[in-house]
């Protein structure tokens, strides 16, 4: 029992810490910074990479066919090797909505070393050079759905706050069972891993963003050299704002309150795809760092439950009381995402059983690299960088 006594202790100084000292990751209350309209609209060249996108293509590309933006904005969507129609859908769906401008074009497969999607951007960027003076480039996945105010609003912030990136983690769907357990919990440890407020500190190394949602000055991408320095990410949204942080660009990433996704996750299966897909290359495929990973989130996460349950069946005081007090902090750390989320906040005391999935998630993250199906999204599966010719 002294054992689990102190795990239980390291585990409630570790939520002390992450209560008072991880830049307040729990609070979500980090949106839109003020702004006020340019007298000038500068142009925007909106970018949407769409793989077997047929699905949720009628849910999310009006939306931007329907943006009301007072300057010049267009869409270049690049269909990225689909085979369920989705070029053919979003043709059909600009004739039958009219408004922006809308080109779809593909690039064909990506060569060594890319990953499809930064294929697709880098072509969909090219494209908007090519034939448009965009001073920025709204990079947004095929799922997202803005609401017609939502580039305005991007813009002002940008030109109000003399920002290079301006990024939005999209509010994800939340209906079935387990869309309801796993993802406002995604949201929640994302923003632990990058806090809002560190990454926002232009003097600070923290970057992040949400690749949903990003709206990038044109100059800054360029100094940055993305995305071709990036082309083998396959966290693509947090290396591309480093690699703009890098080069001297001040960005800026919060909750959305005009963004969301509409990509359904029915089932666990596809929400452990989502998470596994890419989270032993958040640890940099390292064994010690997954080791130590998993070593941490059990004494987080998952220490103050069962120290509660041994405490309680054994009468070890000190074991219970420490258990209880780690467990009710992170129940409240995790309540204003809920209600975010607009869940009830009954959800909240079962984080330790998300937390436990989260770990199998990342276990058999790697699980899936040394079996040679790591990233393995849609079709394609990716080699760890270095090993990419």
């Amino acid at each position: 029992m002294s054992t689990l006594m102190w795990i239980t202790v390291g585990s409630l100084a570790a939520w002390a810490w992450l209560l008072l000292g991880q830049g307040f990751f729990w609070r979500t209350d980090v949106r839109l910074p003020s702004r006020t309209p340019p007298d000038d609209w500068p142009s925007v060249a909106i970018v949407v990479p769409a793989r077997d996108e047929a699905e949720v293509l009628p849910s999310s590309l009006p939306s931007l066919l329907a943006q009301d933006y007072p300057g010049r904005a267009e869409i270049f969507l690049v269909d990225d090797g689909s085979t369920d129609g989705t070029g053919a859908l979003a043709r059909s769906l600009a004739d039958g909505h009219g408004g922006l401008p809308l080109t779809v074009d593909s690039p064909g497969e990506p060569p060594p070393g890319w990953t499809g999607k930064l294929w697709a951007v880098r072509h969909g960027m090219a494209l908007a050079r090519a034939r448009t003076d965009a001073e920025y480039l709204l990079l947004t996945d095929a799922d997202i759905a803005h609401e017609p105010d939502s580039l305005r609003e991007l813009v002002a912030a940008a030109r109000s706050g003399g920002l290079d990136l301006v990024s939005q983690m999209a509010r994800l769907r939340v209906a079935s069972f387990w869309e309801r357990l796993v993802v406002p919990a995604f949201v929640y440890f994302f923003a632990q891993l990058y806090p809002f407020r560190w990454i926002n500190r232009p003097a600070a190394r923290t970057a992040a963003a949400a690749g949903g949602c990003v709206l990038l000055r044109r100059e800054a991408a360029e100094r940055a050299g993305v995305p071709d320095s990036i082309r083998q990410a396959v966290i693509d949204d947090v290396s591309l704002a480093r690699a703009v942080k890098r080069a001297g660009g001040r960005i800026w990433l919060g909750l959305a309150e005009r963004v969301d996704s509409v990509r359904p996750y029915p089932g666990l299966a596809p929400l452990w795809r989502m998470v596994s897909r890419s989270a032993y290359a958040q640890l940099r495929h390292n064994p010690l760092l997954l080791a130590g990973t998993v070593a941490g989130m059990a004494v987080i996460y998952l220490a103050p439950p069962v120290a509660v349950l041994a405490g309680a069946l054994t009468g070890h005081t000190v074991t219970l009381a420490a258990g209880a007090v780690a467990w009710a902090v992170m129940t409240g750390t995790y309540a204003p995402m809920l209600r975010y989320y607009r869940q009830p906040l009954a959800l909240a005391p079962l984080l330790p059983f998300t937390g436990l999935l989260y770990l199998l998630m990342t276990v058999d993250s790697a699980v899936q690299h040394y079996r040679g199906r790591g990233a393995a999204w849609k079709g394609r599966t990716y080699a760890r960088p270095e090993a990419a010719p």
